[in-house]
């Protein structure tokens, strides 16, 4: 558990200053493959959660605007009691004109103060409550975050996209296996027993497995997010002593392991920090243990998800007082939220 950020002790969730009257905040944490928002009260209680499938990515998604929105509509009624939102979008901070771009585009229609942030940042700041950390996510794509805690910035790894990295990903695990499933259908690789469970996962006929995994990898509406979602066929394959999968797996952690490594050397105090995680892909438990045995230490547990993260940044952001019990609360809240979604 990490240890209690002196910033957010104190009493019921109220605003700086006085006043009395009841608060709700809203967050939303846009990845590469969903959309999840949720609205939090004064006593760290869930007003509502929703979750969508479709990402939120503005770089390579053309529907994320509307993502967003389907995800808004659903709690049109609730907006008129938001104090203060922060939506988490992909690519914050990465190409100036898209953040410009997205940052008009939201003002448009969400008619509440709200601030953007880059969708790890709000992983981070939920991991550690606020405080220093090295945060390594593996979900769509993958990047790590790092930074000493409170208001400084956060220095980055990572986060090139598809094309260029994204390595030890979701996606990258379902390409490699992809890639290794078509290499065996040609003969050149040995990789049958995955071959197989990836034909009969996905209901290929694999009697012709060229037409059969082009058919299916051409057929999808977003490649990204369905070769993604490969990653838990491959992860269950390695459970089950798969010897090519649990290589995949195991070589993704060394990947996601060089991320923090980079910024221990990058960061003055880094050495000490803690890690923690954040993305489907560490639901892995051979893929977290992997990167644990390379940093030479265990994961802290995320203080919150991501989306909890939000909720805290939209707590402080809108001059509110959140304290240790809040988030205790709040972080049970989504945990079981989250479980009714699953």
């Amino acid at each position: 558990m990490a240890a209690a950020n002196p910033r957010l002790e104190g009493g019921p969730l109220h605003r700086r200053g006085g006043g009395g009257r009841g608060v709700t905040v809203l967050a939303v944490d846009g990845g590469g493959s969903s959309v999840r928002l949720a609205m939090a009260d004064r006593e760290g209680d869930l007003v509502r959660f929703v979750s969508r499938d479709g990402g939120m990515n503005p770089l390579d998604n053309p529907d994320w605007l509307g993502n967003l929105r389907r995800a808004l509509d659903a709690v049109e009624a609730e907006l008129g009691a938001v104090d203060f939102a922060v939506l988490g979008v992909p690519a914050t901070g990465e190409v100036p004109d898209n953040d410009r771009r997205v940052a008009a585009e939201i003002a448009g229609f969400l008619p509440v103060p709200h601030a953007i942030r880059n969708d790890v940042a709000l992983a981070h700041y939920g991991a550690f409550a606020g405080g220093p950390g090295i945060l390594v996510l593996s979900g769509t794509g993958s990047m790590a975050m790092a930074g000493p805690g409170g208001d400084a910035a956060l220095e980055r790894t990572g986060g090139w996209g598809e094309e260029i990295g994204d390595e030890g990903s979701a996606l990258w695990i379902g390409r490699e296996a992809l890639s290794l499933a078509a290499r065996t259908v040609d003969g050149r690789a040995d990789a049958v027993p995955l071959r197989d469970a990836l034909f009969r996962h996905l209901g290929l006929d694999a009697s012709d497995g060229l037409a059969a995994l082009l058919g299916w990898y051409y057929g999808q509406p977003h490649r990204r997010s369905a070769t993604a979602a490969l990653a838990r066929v491959i992860d269950a394959l390695a459970a089950g002593g798969d010897a090519h999968a649990g290589a995949i797996v195991d070589r993704a952690g060394e990947l996601l392991s060089e991320h923090a490594d980079a910024l221990r050397r990058r960061l003055p105090g880094a050495a000490a920090w803690p890690w923690s995680h954040a993305g489907g892909a560490f639901a892995s438990e051979r893929l977290r243990a992997r990167v644990a045995e390379l940093q030479g230490s265990r994961p802290q547990p995320p203080s919150l998800p991501p989306i909890g993260g939000g909720l805290l940044e939209a707590a402080r952001r809108g001059g509110l007082a959140p304290y240790a019990g809040w988030i205790a609360r709040l972080r049970g809240a989504l945990a079981a939220a989250n479980k009714e979604k699953t």
